[in-house]
């Protein structure tokens, strides 16, 4: 029996999309004259900050850009500010730590024109790395430390709506409700694509309390739930037709593998580092968030638009 040919893919918007990429190079896209850089006076008793919540932003979002420890990203930040013939300061090192712990990072993000298609997943990275040479070498008893990204992308724009830092200890089908709450009541979400992991009762009930589509395969030998709630009605509707015509047939029939596009996001994420360089637990969420503004960032200037040619 002879082998599906694998499916060939063409960029139709290539000019587009190469303008895009080049212009992911450019510093102006992360400091520009209009950036408000000095905070304004806050009529509050003790001293003000110097430094805008978008000033440290751009800071951190160079570090995990260009993997600088932080007293090389106060120097490239001068050499900006010189460059740019501006008269600011530069916050030091100390001041980029502290205010990583405490500050909410802004993540853009551009809404679907025809409702949220959410594709969800996790991947864990690196916190603590003693060297593979010395575990081989001396054997040395090692238990190794990550935390878990959790994300939710929009299938239309590429971009990531939600995000989730934990430790590798929580579950996928605990964050999923998080993610989903992440997204605001305003917004419609029409459908939420997950693997077997989030085949749980408490991920049907956030997705159907949205009045959204879940696109769950079952769990293998699933059996169907005895409830006559909502959520139970929508899985046991897939645990049926899964068994009628198979988990193949569901899957195209069903587009569950656009959460090939969530699993390509993850990669985009540990293209930027495959650890995490801060040691507490507030700054690695800070560093993850910042990393995701310049994805969704180098994403809102342009994407391939690819389709499979004969």
């Amino acid at each position: 029996m002879k082998d599906t040919p694998k499916p060939r893919y063409k960029t139709l918007n290539w000019p587009e999309y190469n303008k895009a990429l080049k212009r992911r190079g450019r510093i102006d896209i992360w400091f520009s004259k209009d950036l408000k850089w000095i905070m304004p006076p806050q009529g509050k008793h003790g001293r003000n900050r110097i430094y805008s919540d978008a000033a440290i932003q751009c800071c951190l979002m160079i570090k995990v850009l260009l993997q600088l420890p932080l007293r090389q990203v106060t120097g490239f930040v001068e050499s900006l500010i010189q460059l740019t013939g501006l008269s600011w300061p530069a916050p030091d090192y100390s001041t980029l730590s502290r205010r990583q712990k405490t500050i909410d990072i802004q993540i853009p993000h551009q809404k679907s024109q025809q409702g949220l298609h959410l594709l969800v997943d996790s991947t864990g990275i690196k916190i603590l790395d003693e060297g593979e040479w010395k575990r081989k070498k001396h054997k040395v008893e090692y238990r190794r430390q990550w935390r878990k990204i959790n994300i939710g992308i929009d299938a239309e724009t590429l971009q990531i709506r939600a995000v989730e830092v934990t430790s590798n200890s929580v579950g996928d089908s605990e964050v999923l409700p998080s993610l989903i709450d992440q997204i605001p009541e305003s917004e419609q979400i029409v459908t939420v694509y997950g693997d077997g992991a989030y085949d749980t009762k408490q991920c049907y009930k956030s997705i159907i309390r949205r009045g959204a589509t879940p696109i769950i395969p079952p769990r293998k030998n699933a059996q169907t739930w005895k409830s006559l709630e909502p959520y139970a009605q929508a899985r046991n509707e897939t645990v049926s037709l899964v068994k009628k015509v198979g988990v193949k047939v569901w899957k195209k029939w069903s587009g569950y593998h656009w959460r090939s596009l969530v699993e390509t996001k993850m990669l985009c994420i540990k293209r930027l580092g495959e650890r995490l360089i801060s040691r507490d637990f507030d700054r690695q969420i800070n560093e993850v968030h910042a990393r995701i503004a310049v994805l969704n960032i180098f994403t809102a200037l342009g994407r391939p638009n690819t389709r499979v040619v004969p």
